[in-house]
């Protein structure tokens, strides 16, 4: 098949499908191939070497009056004019005549136009766009059925859901649609709809916007109502897409049925005001959102944010005074505003005397002046003469010019299709073979290819193209209710939003200038299922309910949350731990009995008395060294004894302050050598003490083995011991300076301790004092009783006994004190021991010496 005959055969199908649906109107004569068909009803043409085709929504159906629960419209009539898209069909026409008005933008050329109303419903929306396909001329006669006039091109539609059964319908047959207003983002999708352009942005531009304020103010639990339509579906879930992996939940969801049922326009109503969600975002055209809102102001529903999308967000019909106490303070996105030269001088170049081929135009006339243009009807009389004031009806208002805009650019889009189209070299064009299109028989795909292509600069100096999914740049002004000193309403601009391929958007807006939802100009409103966590705790999800309703839980020990709302707590590093109210992270305290303490300071000074007193004690033997008291028991071993004591009393400082690897070994090896030696002294006098009161046998004396050098050698042979345990335990395996964690009720700690490092050598230290101990308590308990004046085996015996119960009750002590109170406590320890030995055997003696030198004779000792 040629491809004559290819076309010849597309304008037969589309002519017998306007006939079929009745569209085209035609008249049937007798001949099988000749048809006579009239002008579109409620249309305005223009011819041209290209006719445009047009759909406007001229006119809007009035439901009848309905009883309360009847569920149905009846018989809705297409009556009410929509000044607002008779401006629409205006700019198309001003957009023409400026095109053909400029001889060196398309020169030798000139461009027609054909729009119809499509009264804002499926069903006429698809008729009249039948009706312009199908070739609206006066009449076509011929053997072969005539031809068809051109009209490769449709401007429309205004609706979602009627430009997808428009681009359905007319897909089939490759005429391609440049809509000004219908912006679902399903028809983005180019399998479906390859032929479908546009000039308004698509919801899905809208949607990151919406979803970007959202997240801006914080407004987490929000409720959504859209109209029942593929707009209101699919805008609904470009929202829904957009918020994925945002805090932002949905409340509820409501579909406004399209023929209002008063219950259940009722029903959504108060759905929406018993909800917590104080922010409520829309998907809807101007007649659901108007019928939505006379329930909402019939309720008296005055404490709700509302986000309007582009569809009302300007519209002033809604925004009438008696709707503000609801409506003050919407927030919604429109489209940018632009001031178009020249269009309201030809809006109101309009007369009724002057153009009486324009269908719409006596009805546009008394809808303006309230009067009519024919007799008898019960009105005053239009005089024909009256002026149409610029901005002073919907129709004549050219300062919110948005989606006129739209229709203004998708004719200038069509043009330089067409003006590329022209400038096609033969040889070089992009069809088959270089092949370049024939304007005369022009074929819609054709112009379908340059409108794919076209990348120009509006007069209003705008850069307009489309890609890959035929959308245009988006491009969104914030706009905010506010009410006049008047008690008007009007449209600020107090934000920007712009979204182009190269960028996800820019959201921009002034806070300072926003009227909130209720008229409150500096609270905003707050729309939370639950109040942010504050710092210091985290979201628990509550069982059953969205992820925006949660209880918050204080952060764990060791976690933290420096921010309002965290939904985890965070771990604090190593050598840190949480506040008291979890949200910073502080050093942990490093804790050790130092110097600077109280405790430290006790100790010392406890240990600085008792070497103080063993001095003091050393100092008065010395003088008193030549007296028998100080000779009786060896003063060799006395003075040895005391140096010991000594030793004890200063290895109690060695347990105090930071651990070091020195200070570690020093605290152990000399706490273990001072407590032999200390010990080994008194054995040695309790032996000598024994053995000299049992030696009864005659002509055996015992003593010559516990003489002075004897007891210098067992002395020694006893403190050897233990040096040579501690030399082994510090060569193999020494102390060591070690951190222990540790928590109580001030939180967690660091504990700097010396770890023992070989438990063997710990235990054998230990061991061998204990042993010693032990022995000279057995001793000294077998000599207790031996007769003498001053029986120093008695002293021993009960200095001994203190010693063993200071180092019993030391075991569960130690082990039971935290931190810093186990050094403390071993302190302790060695100083009350050390202070038992000092005053049970050496405070009496100094008694004597001192206070009873009476007694310090070798009579007095020698009585018994």
């Amino acid at each position: 098949m040629t491809h004559n005959h290819f076309t010849q055969m597309r304008h037969i199908c589309l002519l017998l499908l306007g006939c079929l649906s009745g569209i085209a109107q035609g008249v049937y004569g007798g001949d099988s191939c000749q048809l006579m068909v009239k002008f579109i009803p409620d249309s305005v043409y223009r011819a041209g070497d290209v006719v445009i085709g047009g759909l406007f929504p001229v006119h809007v159906k009035a439901p009848q009056p309905e009883l309360e629960y009847q569920s149905e419209k009846v018989n809705a009539s297409c009556e009410i004019f929509n000044q607002r898209a008779y401006r629409w069909l205006q700019a198309m026409i001003f957009a023409v005549e400026q095109i053909n008005n400029n001889t060196d933008f398309l020169p030798n050329f000139t461009l027609g136009y054909l729009a119809a109303d499509t009264c804002l419903a499926e069903s006429s929306t698809l008729s009249a766009a039948m009706a312009l396909v199908t070739g609206q001329d006066v009449y076509l006669e011929n053997s072969e059925c005539g031809s068809v006039p051109t009209v490769p091109v449709i401007v429309g539609d205004s609706r979602t859901s009627a430009s997808i059964t428009v681009a359905n319908t007319l897909g089939v047959f490759d005429i391609p649609m440049v809509s000004y207003f219908a912006s679902c983002g399903c028809l983005s999708d180019k399998r479906r709809y390859p032929l479908f352009f546009r000039t308004m942005a698509s919801d899905a531009a809208e949607a990151k916007a919406m979803a970007e304020l959202l997240c801006l103010m914080g407004w987490t639990w929000v409720g959504l109502v859209s109209a029942d339509d593929d707009f209101g579906r699919f805008g609904i879930q470009m929202l829904m897409e957009a918020l994925r992996g945002t805090d932002v939940c949905v409340a509820y969801y409501e579909t406004i049925p399209k023929d209002y049922p008063k219950i259940t326009m009722r029903r959504i109503v108060e759905s929406i005001q018993k909800s917590t969600a104080k922010v409520v975002v829309t998907f809807l055209i101007v007649p659901d959102a108007k019928a939505l809102f006379e329930e909402v102001v019939e309720q008296k529903v005055t404490d709700k944010q509302w986000i309007a999308n582009d569809a009302w967000a300007t519209y002033s019909g809604i925004s009438v005074p008696s709707n503000l106490p609801s409506l003050a303070g919407t927030i919604g996105f429109a489209l940018r505003r632009a001031d178009i030269p020249g269009l309201g001088p030809f809006l109101t170049r309009l007369n009724p005397n002057l153009s009486s081929s324009d269908p719409f135009l006596k009805e546009l006339w008394e809808t303006l002046f309230g009067c009519s243009l024919s007799a008898g009807l019960g009105r005053k009389l239009c005089s024909g003469s009256e002026d149409i004031e610029t901005g002073k009806s919907v129709y004549a208002d050219v300062s919110q010019l948005r989606i006129t805009y739209n229709v203004y650019k998708a004719v200038y889009a069509i043009a330089y299709a067409i003006k590329e189209m022209l400038s096609c070299e033969p040889g070089k064009g992009p069809f088959l073979e270089g092949q370049c299109p024939d304007v005369q028989k022009l074929q819609p795909v054709q112009i379908a290819h340059y409108l794919r292509h076209v990348n120009f600069t509006t007069p209003l100096k705008e850069w307009i193209n489309f890609d890959q999914n035929g959308d245009p740049p988006a491009s969104y002004d914030i706009i905010n209710w506010h009410v006049t000193a008047q008690g008007a309403g009007q449209f600020v601009t107090v934000g920007h939003f712009m979204s182009s391929q190269m960028s996800d958007g820019q959201f921009q807006i002034d806070m300072e200038r926003v009227v909130w939802g209720g008229g409150s100009r500096h609270r905003v409103p707050v729309s939370v299922c639950s109040s942010p966590c504050p710092p210091g705790t985290r979201k628990a999800v509550q069982k059953g309910r969205p992820v925006c309703c949660f209880d918050c839980l204080p952060c764990a020990d060791g976690e933290i949350s420096n921010t309002t709302g965290s939904s985890e707590c965070i771990r604090c590093p190593e050598r840190f731990w949480s506040s008291s109210n979890h949200t910073v992270c502080i050093p942990q305290q490093v804790d050790f009995l130092s110097f600077s303490d109280t405790m430290g300071i006790i100790l010392s000074i406890v240990s600085a008395v008792g070497t103080a007193l063993t001095a003091a004690t050393f100092a008065t033997f010395l003088h008193y060294r030549h007296t028998p008291l100080v000779r009786a028991n060896n003063s060799e071993v006395s003075f040895m004894l005391l140096v010991s004591l000594k030793l004890c009393f200063l290895c109690a400082l060695a347990f105090i302050g930071q651990p070091v690897a020195w200070s570690c070994m020093l605290r152990h090896s000399l706490f273990g050598i001072s407590f032999v030696l200390c010990i080994s002294c008194l054995l040695s006098r309790t032996v000598v003490v024994l053995v000299a009161f049992r030696s009864t046998l005659p002509g055996q004396s015992l003593m010559r083995y516990v003489g002075p050098a004897q007891q210098r050698l067992g002395i020694s042979i006893c403190t050897l011991v233990q040096v040579l345990i501690c030399v082994l335990w510090l060569s193999l395996a020494p102390p060591q300076p070690a951190e222990r964690d540790s928590v109580d009720n001030w939180g967690p700690k660091i504990i700097l301790e010396c770890a023992t490092g070989s438990v063997v050598g710990f235990s054998l230290v230990l061991g061998y004092i204990g042993l010693l101990a032990c022995l000279c308590l057995l001793l000294a308990f077998l000599a207790r009783k031996l007769p003498d004046n001053f029986n120093e085996a008695k002293l021993i015996t009960f200095s001994m006994l203190i010693f063993c119960a200071v180092w019993v009750a030391f075991v569960p002590a130690y082990i039971s004190s935290p931190g810093k109170y186990t050094v403390a406590v071993e302190i302790f320890a060695i100083l009350a021991s050390t202070y038992g030995l000092l005053f049970c055997i050496f405070a009496p003696k100094c008694f004597i010496l001192l206070l009873r030198p009476e007694k310090n004779t070798k009579k007095h000792l020698m009585a018994r």
